[in-house]
């Protein structure tokens, strides 16, 4: 059991002692000080991961960390869902996340943010930032700002002035390429665009 009053999911350290319980929806792991679960290994960079609260589900992303992160044994190489007895491992420490329910359960009556408005300029490099994901209906890896520029024929400094301006309307803040993954995600769960617009988007692309 993590939390019998707040029935929320944990992350329990094997054969150790750290329990971590997620009562936050995003909560970066790493060696800083500062961070929400903080692991005293010399294998693990300042800012390693992020294990957020996605709708009715949970997911973990690497941060672009020296030493990467495993799920299950695979090296994550994006934005991934995990469940009640996942193992973790970041560095040299192993995880298991933990739940009284499961985790889609936790969230169900929350309601979920509107998306800001946008321009159709902004909706354009919101698609473009999407586009990997325009034929798995998954969260992934978002595009690169060279990617976003290419697609829309844009230098890559307007590129960087429209996210710059989109990171504000959605509240992304810190620094690192993992923001342009934490705002594709964002726009897909506050309705800003849908996989419909994606693939609608993408074979005009193609057709082009």
């Amino acid at each position: 059991m993590c939390d019998s009053e707040l029935n929320l999911p944990c992350l329990r350290q094997v054969n150790g002692p750290i329990v971590v319980v997620l009562n936050r929806r995003r909560n970066v792991v790493g060696r800083a000080p500062h961070a929400d679960v903080v692991l005293s290994d010399s294998l693990v960079s300042r800012f390693h991961a992020v294990i957020e609260q996605m709708g009715r589900h949970w997911t973990i992303a690497d941060l672009g960390s020296r030493n990467g992160s495993y799920l299950n044994g695979m090296r994550l190489a994006g934005l991934t869902r995990i469940r009640a007895g996942d193992e973790i491992v970041i560095g040299a420490t192993r995880l298991v996340l933990h739940c009284d329910t499961s985790p889609e359960d936790v969230v169900a009556t929350d309601a979920t943010e509107a998306a800001p408005p946008l321009t159709p300029r902004e909706r354009e490099v919101v698609l473009a930032l999407l586009r990997p994901a325009s034929r798995t209906d998954a969260f992934v890896e978002a595009a690169t700002t060279a990617e976003i520029a290419t697609t829309l024929g844009l230098t890559t400094a307007a590129v960087h002035q429209h996210l710059a301006r989109l990171y504000d309307k959605f509240g992304i803040v810190g620094a690192g390429a993992w923001r342009r993954t934490r705002l594709a995600n964002e726009a897909l769960r506050r309705g800003a665009v849908t996989f419909a617009e994606l693939r609608s988007s993408d074979r005009r692309e193609v057709d082009r």
